[in-house]
């Protein structure tokens, strides 16, 4: 007979201990580490550009948007409902996405075979690498579309170890939350779909789960398509004039993959590349192998941006934690198991400060500015005293006492009619959110979203432009009077010196003038 113990269930104590000692806990504690050196630093500094053009979006709720599907302005929405906007809370949501991320690296390490130090070594490599630190402390879709990516290459190794594929229809629901959140999950899918077919796994596509898969994926996709139709596809207007595919060249890009992954985790990523390529351990996941050299060589083709194909490494990183914590138990690599693991966490502790708001701007400029160039050029932004990801958090409270005080200087009769026309979202965005309610007339803009929106009540017949050259304004408009400049410490270029003028006497309609104002990119 069975004593009472036999069925009772563990006490809360034993269930802890069990959690602590697990091979998972120390990835684990890096997760929360990483949710916390964000929620440390997520006050600092201030508003990045994209954020508020994202939190004006939440307040414009639809299917979709010029530049981006509709997932980061539905959290927008759901923020400011909940905290309205707070510059802190904002960055709960890429905190938890930054230490999912550690999380699930470790997770596929543990699927693909690996131990205790193989998962804490992958979880790590994630931790570390200098892009995902970025991207971590904005609110933006870049975070979660790397998440979503990790996610999917989790489902795919789960996949093969069960050799269900049954579970393409798990993918595919991934790959749709990944359409609503960033296209470049068409990216992801592409070299899955090809690194199947050069693999044993193209006997998949024989069966109707892939291709359900697919359609489950489409359907999320399809209300951004619908969208785009029934405004004249102004997203493949924007890709078409995108100008931010600024890779450096197949010499650059490389230069930049190296700094934005940690150069310490390199070895972690070749480890991950032999994994998959060499010997029988990594060769079911194959196609995961491949699904990065094709990325990588389709995303040097095209020029395409540093971080495009960040989200590619968890996969890698897990392989790699797999395939050194196989080599490092030999007598003669003993050493390393200890040391590379402490070196990668110092080198991305070196590192941090040129991704995340952690330093205070002077103290940057004088210990890091050496280096803005180099981060500039993963950001395909020109000369700056930091890094775009970190000097577009400048500068808009300046901008928007500037406007407000001349919106305020304007006569009475003028001020009834004005409206303010920036020359790009961010500004737009930044004289919406953090100007007092009330405190200036509607804003508007021709740049991507902006202009879908559309000029509302301005009449045009009084405006006060915001860096917008004047040449371009006399087209418009027979008088233009100049109301001062914009100068900000720490802020990019465009925005440090931007005029602001007084406009009056329109040449044109409005309907006629604003096909003409028009700015995809």
């Amino acid at each position: 007979m069975s004593s009472l113990s036999d069925t009772t269930t563990p006490s809360l104590a034993t269930r802890l201990r069990s959690a602590l000692t697990s091979d998972l806990a120390p990835a684990a504690t890096l997760a929360l580490l990483i949710f916390i050196a964000h929620m440390l630093m997520a006050g600092n500094y201030g508003y990045f550009r994209d954020e508020l053009y994202y939190l004006v979006a939440g307040m414009r709720l639809a299917p979709g948007y010029v530049d981006f599907p509709p997932m980061i302005a539905l959290l927008a929405a759901l923020t400011h409902l909940i905290v309205r906007d707070n510059l802190v809370a904002i960055h709960i949501i890429p905190a938890l996405a930054a230490a999912a991320l550690v999380f699930i690296t470790a997770l596929m390490a543990r699927a693909l075979g690996g131990g205790r130090f193989a998962q804490t070594l992958a979880a790590l490599g994630s931790a570390a690498s200098v892009v995902f630190l970025a991207t971590g402390s904005i609110f933006s879709m870049d975070i979660l579309d790397a998440l979503w990516w990790a996610l999917g290459a989790y489902v795919l190794i789960q996949l093969v170890r069960r050799d269900d594929p049954r579970l393409w229809l798990a993918f595919g629901l991934v790959a749709g939350l990944g359409l609503t959140t960033k296209l470049t999950m068409l990216f992801f899918g592409f070299a899955i779909f090809t690194g199947a077919l050069l693999t044993s796994r193209r006997r998949d596509f024989r069966t109707p789960w892939p291709w359900l898969g697919g359609l489950i994926a489409f359907v999320f996709l399809l209300p951004y398509l619908l969208w785009n139709a029934a405004n004249g596809w102004p997203t493949v207007a924007f890709w078409g004039h995108y100008g931010g595919l600024t890779g450096g060249g197949p010499i650059g890009f490389l230069a930049n993959q190296i700094l934005a992954v940690n150069p310490l985790n390199i070895p972690l990523v070749i480890a991950g590349l032999v994994f998959y390529f060499r010997g029988a351990a990594g060769k079911p996941w194959r196609m995961l192998g491949w699904s990065y050299v094709i990325l990588y060589v389709l995303l040097t083709l095209i020029n395409a941006k540093t971080y495009f194909l960040a989200p590619a490494y968890p996969m890698l990183f897990a392989a790699g934690g797999v395939r050194l914590s196989e080599a490092f138990t030999s007598p003669r690599w003993r050493w390393a198991r200890l040391a590379y693991p402490t070196a990668i966490a110092f080198f991305a502790i070196a590192l941090a400060p040129l991704a995340m708001p952690i330093l205070p701007p002077a103290t940057f400029v004088a210990d890091y500015g050496w280096l803005t160039g180099a981060g500039n050029s993963a950001a395909g932004q020109g000369q700056a005293t930091m890094p775009q990801y970190l000097g577009d958090r400048f500068g808009w409270d300046t901008m928007t006492a500037d406007v407000t005080r001349v919106y305020d200087s304007l006569p009475p009769a003028e001020r009834a009619q004005a409206c303010v026309f920036t020359a790009n979202y961010g500004e737009a965005s930044a004289l919406t959110l953090l100007a007092a309610p009330g405190s200036l007339p509607p804003i508007i803009s021709g740049h991507n979203t902006y202009w879908l929106w559309g000029p509302g009540s301005c009449s045009g017949r009084v405006i006060i432009a915001v860096g917008i050259p004047r040449s371009d304004l006399a087209q418009s408009y027979a008088s233009i009077t100049s109301a001062g400049v914009v100068r900000c410490i720490y802020c990019q270029p465009e925005e440090n010196g931007a005029p602001i003028y007084i406009c009056a006497g329109p040449k044109l309609a409005v309907p006629a003038l604003w096909p003409r104002v028009r700015r995809f990119n």
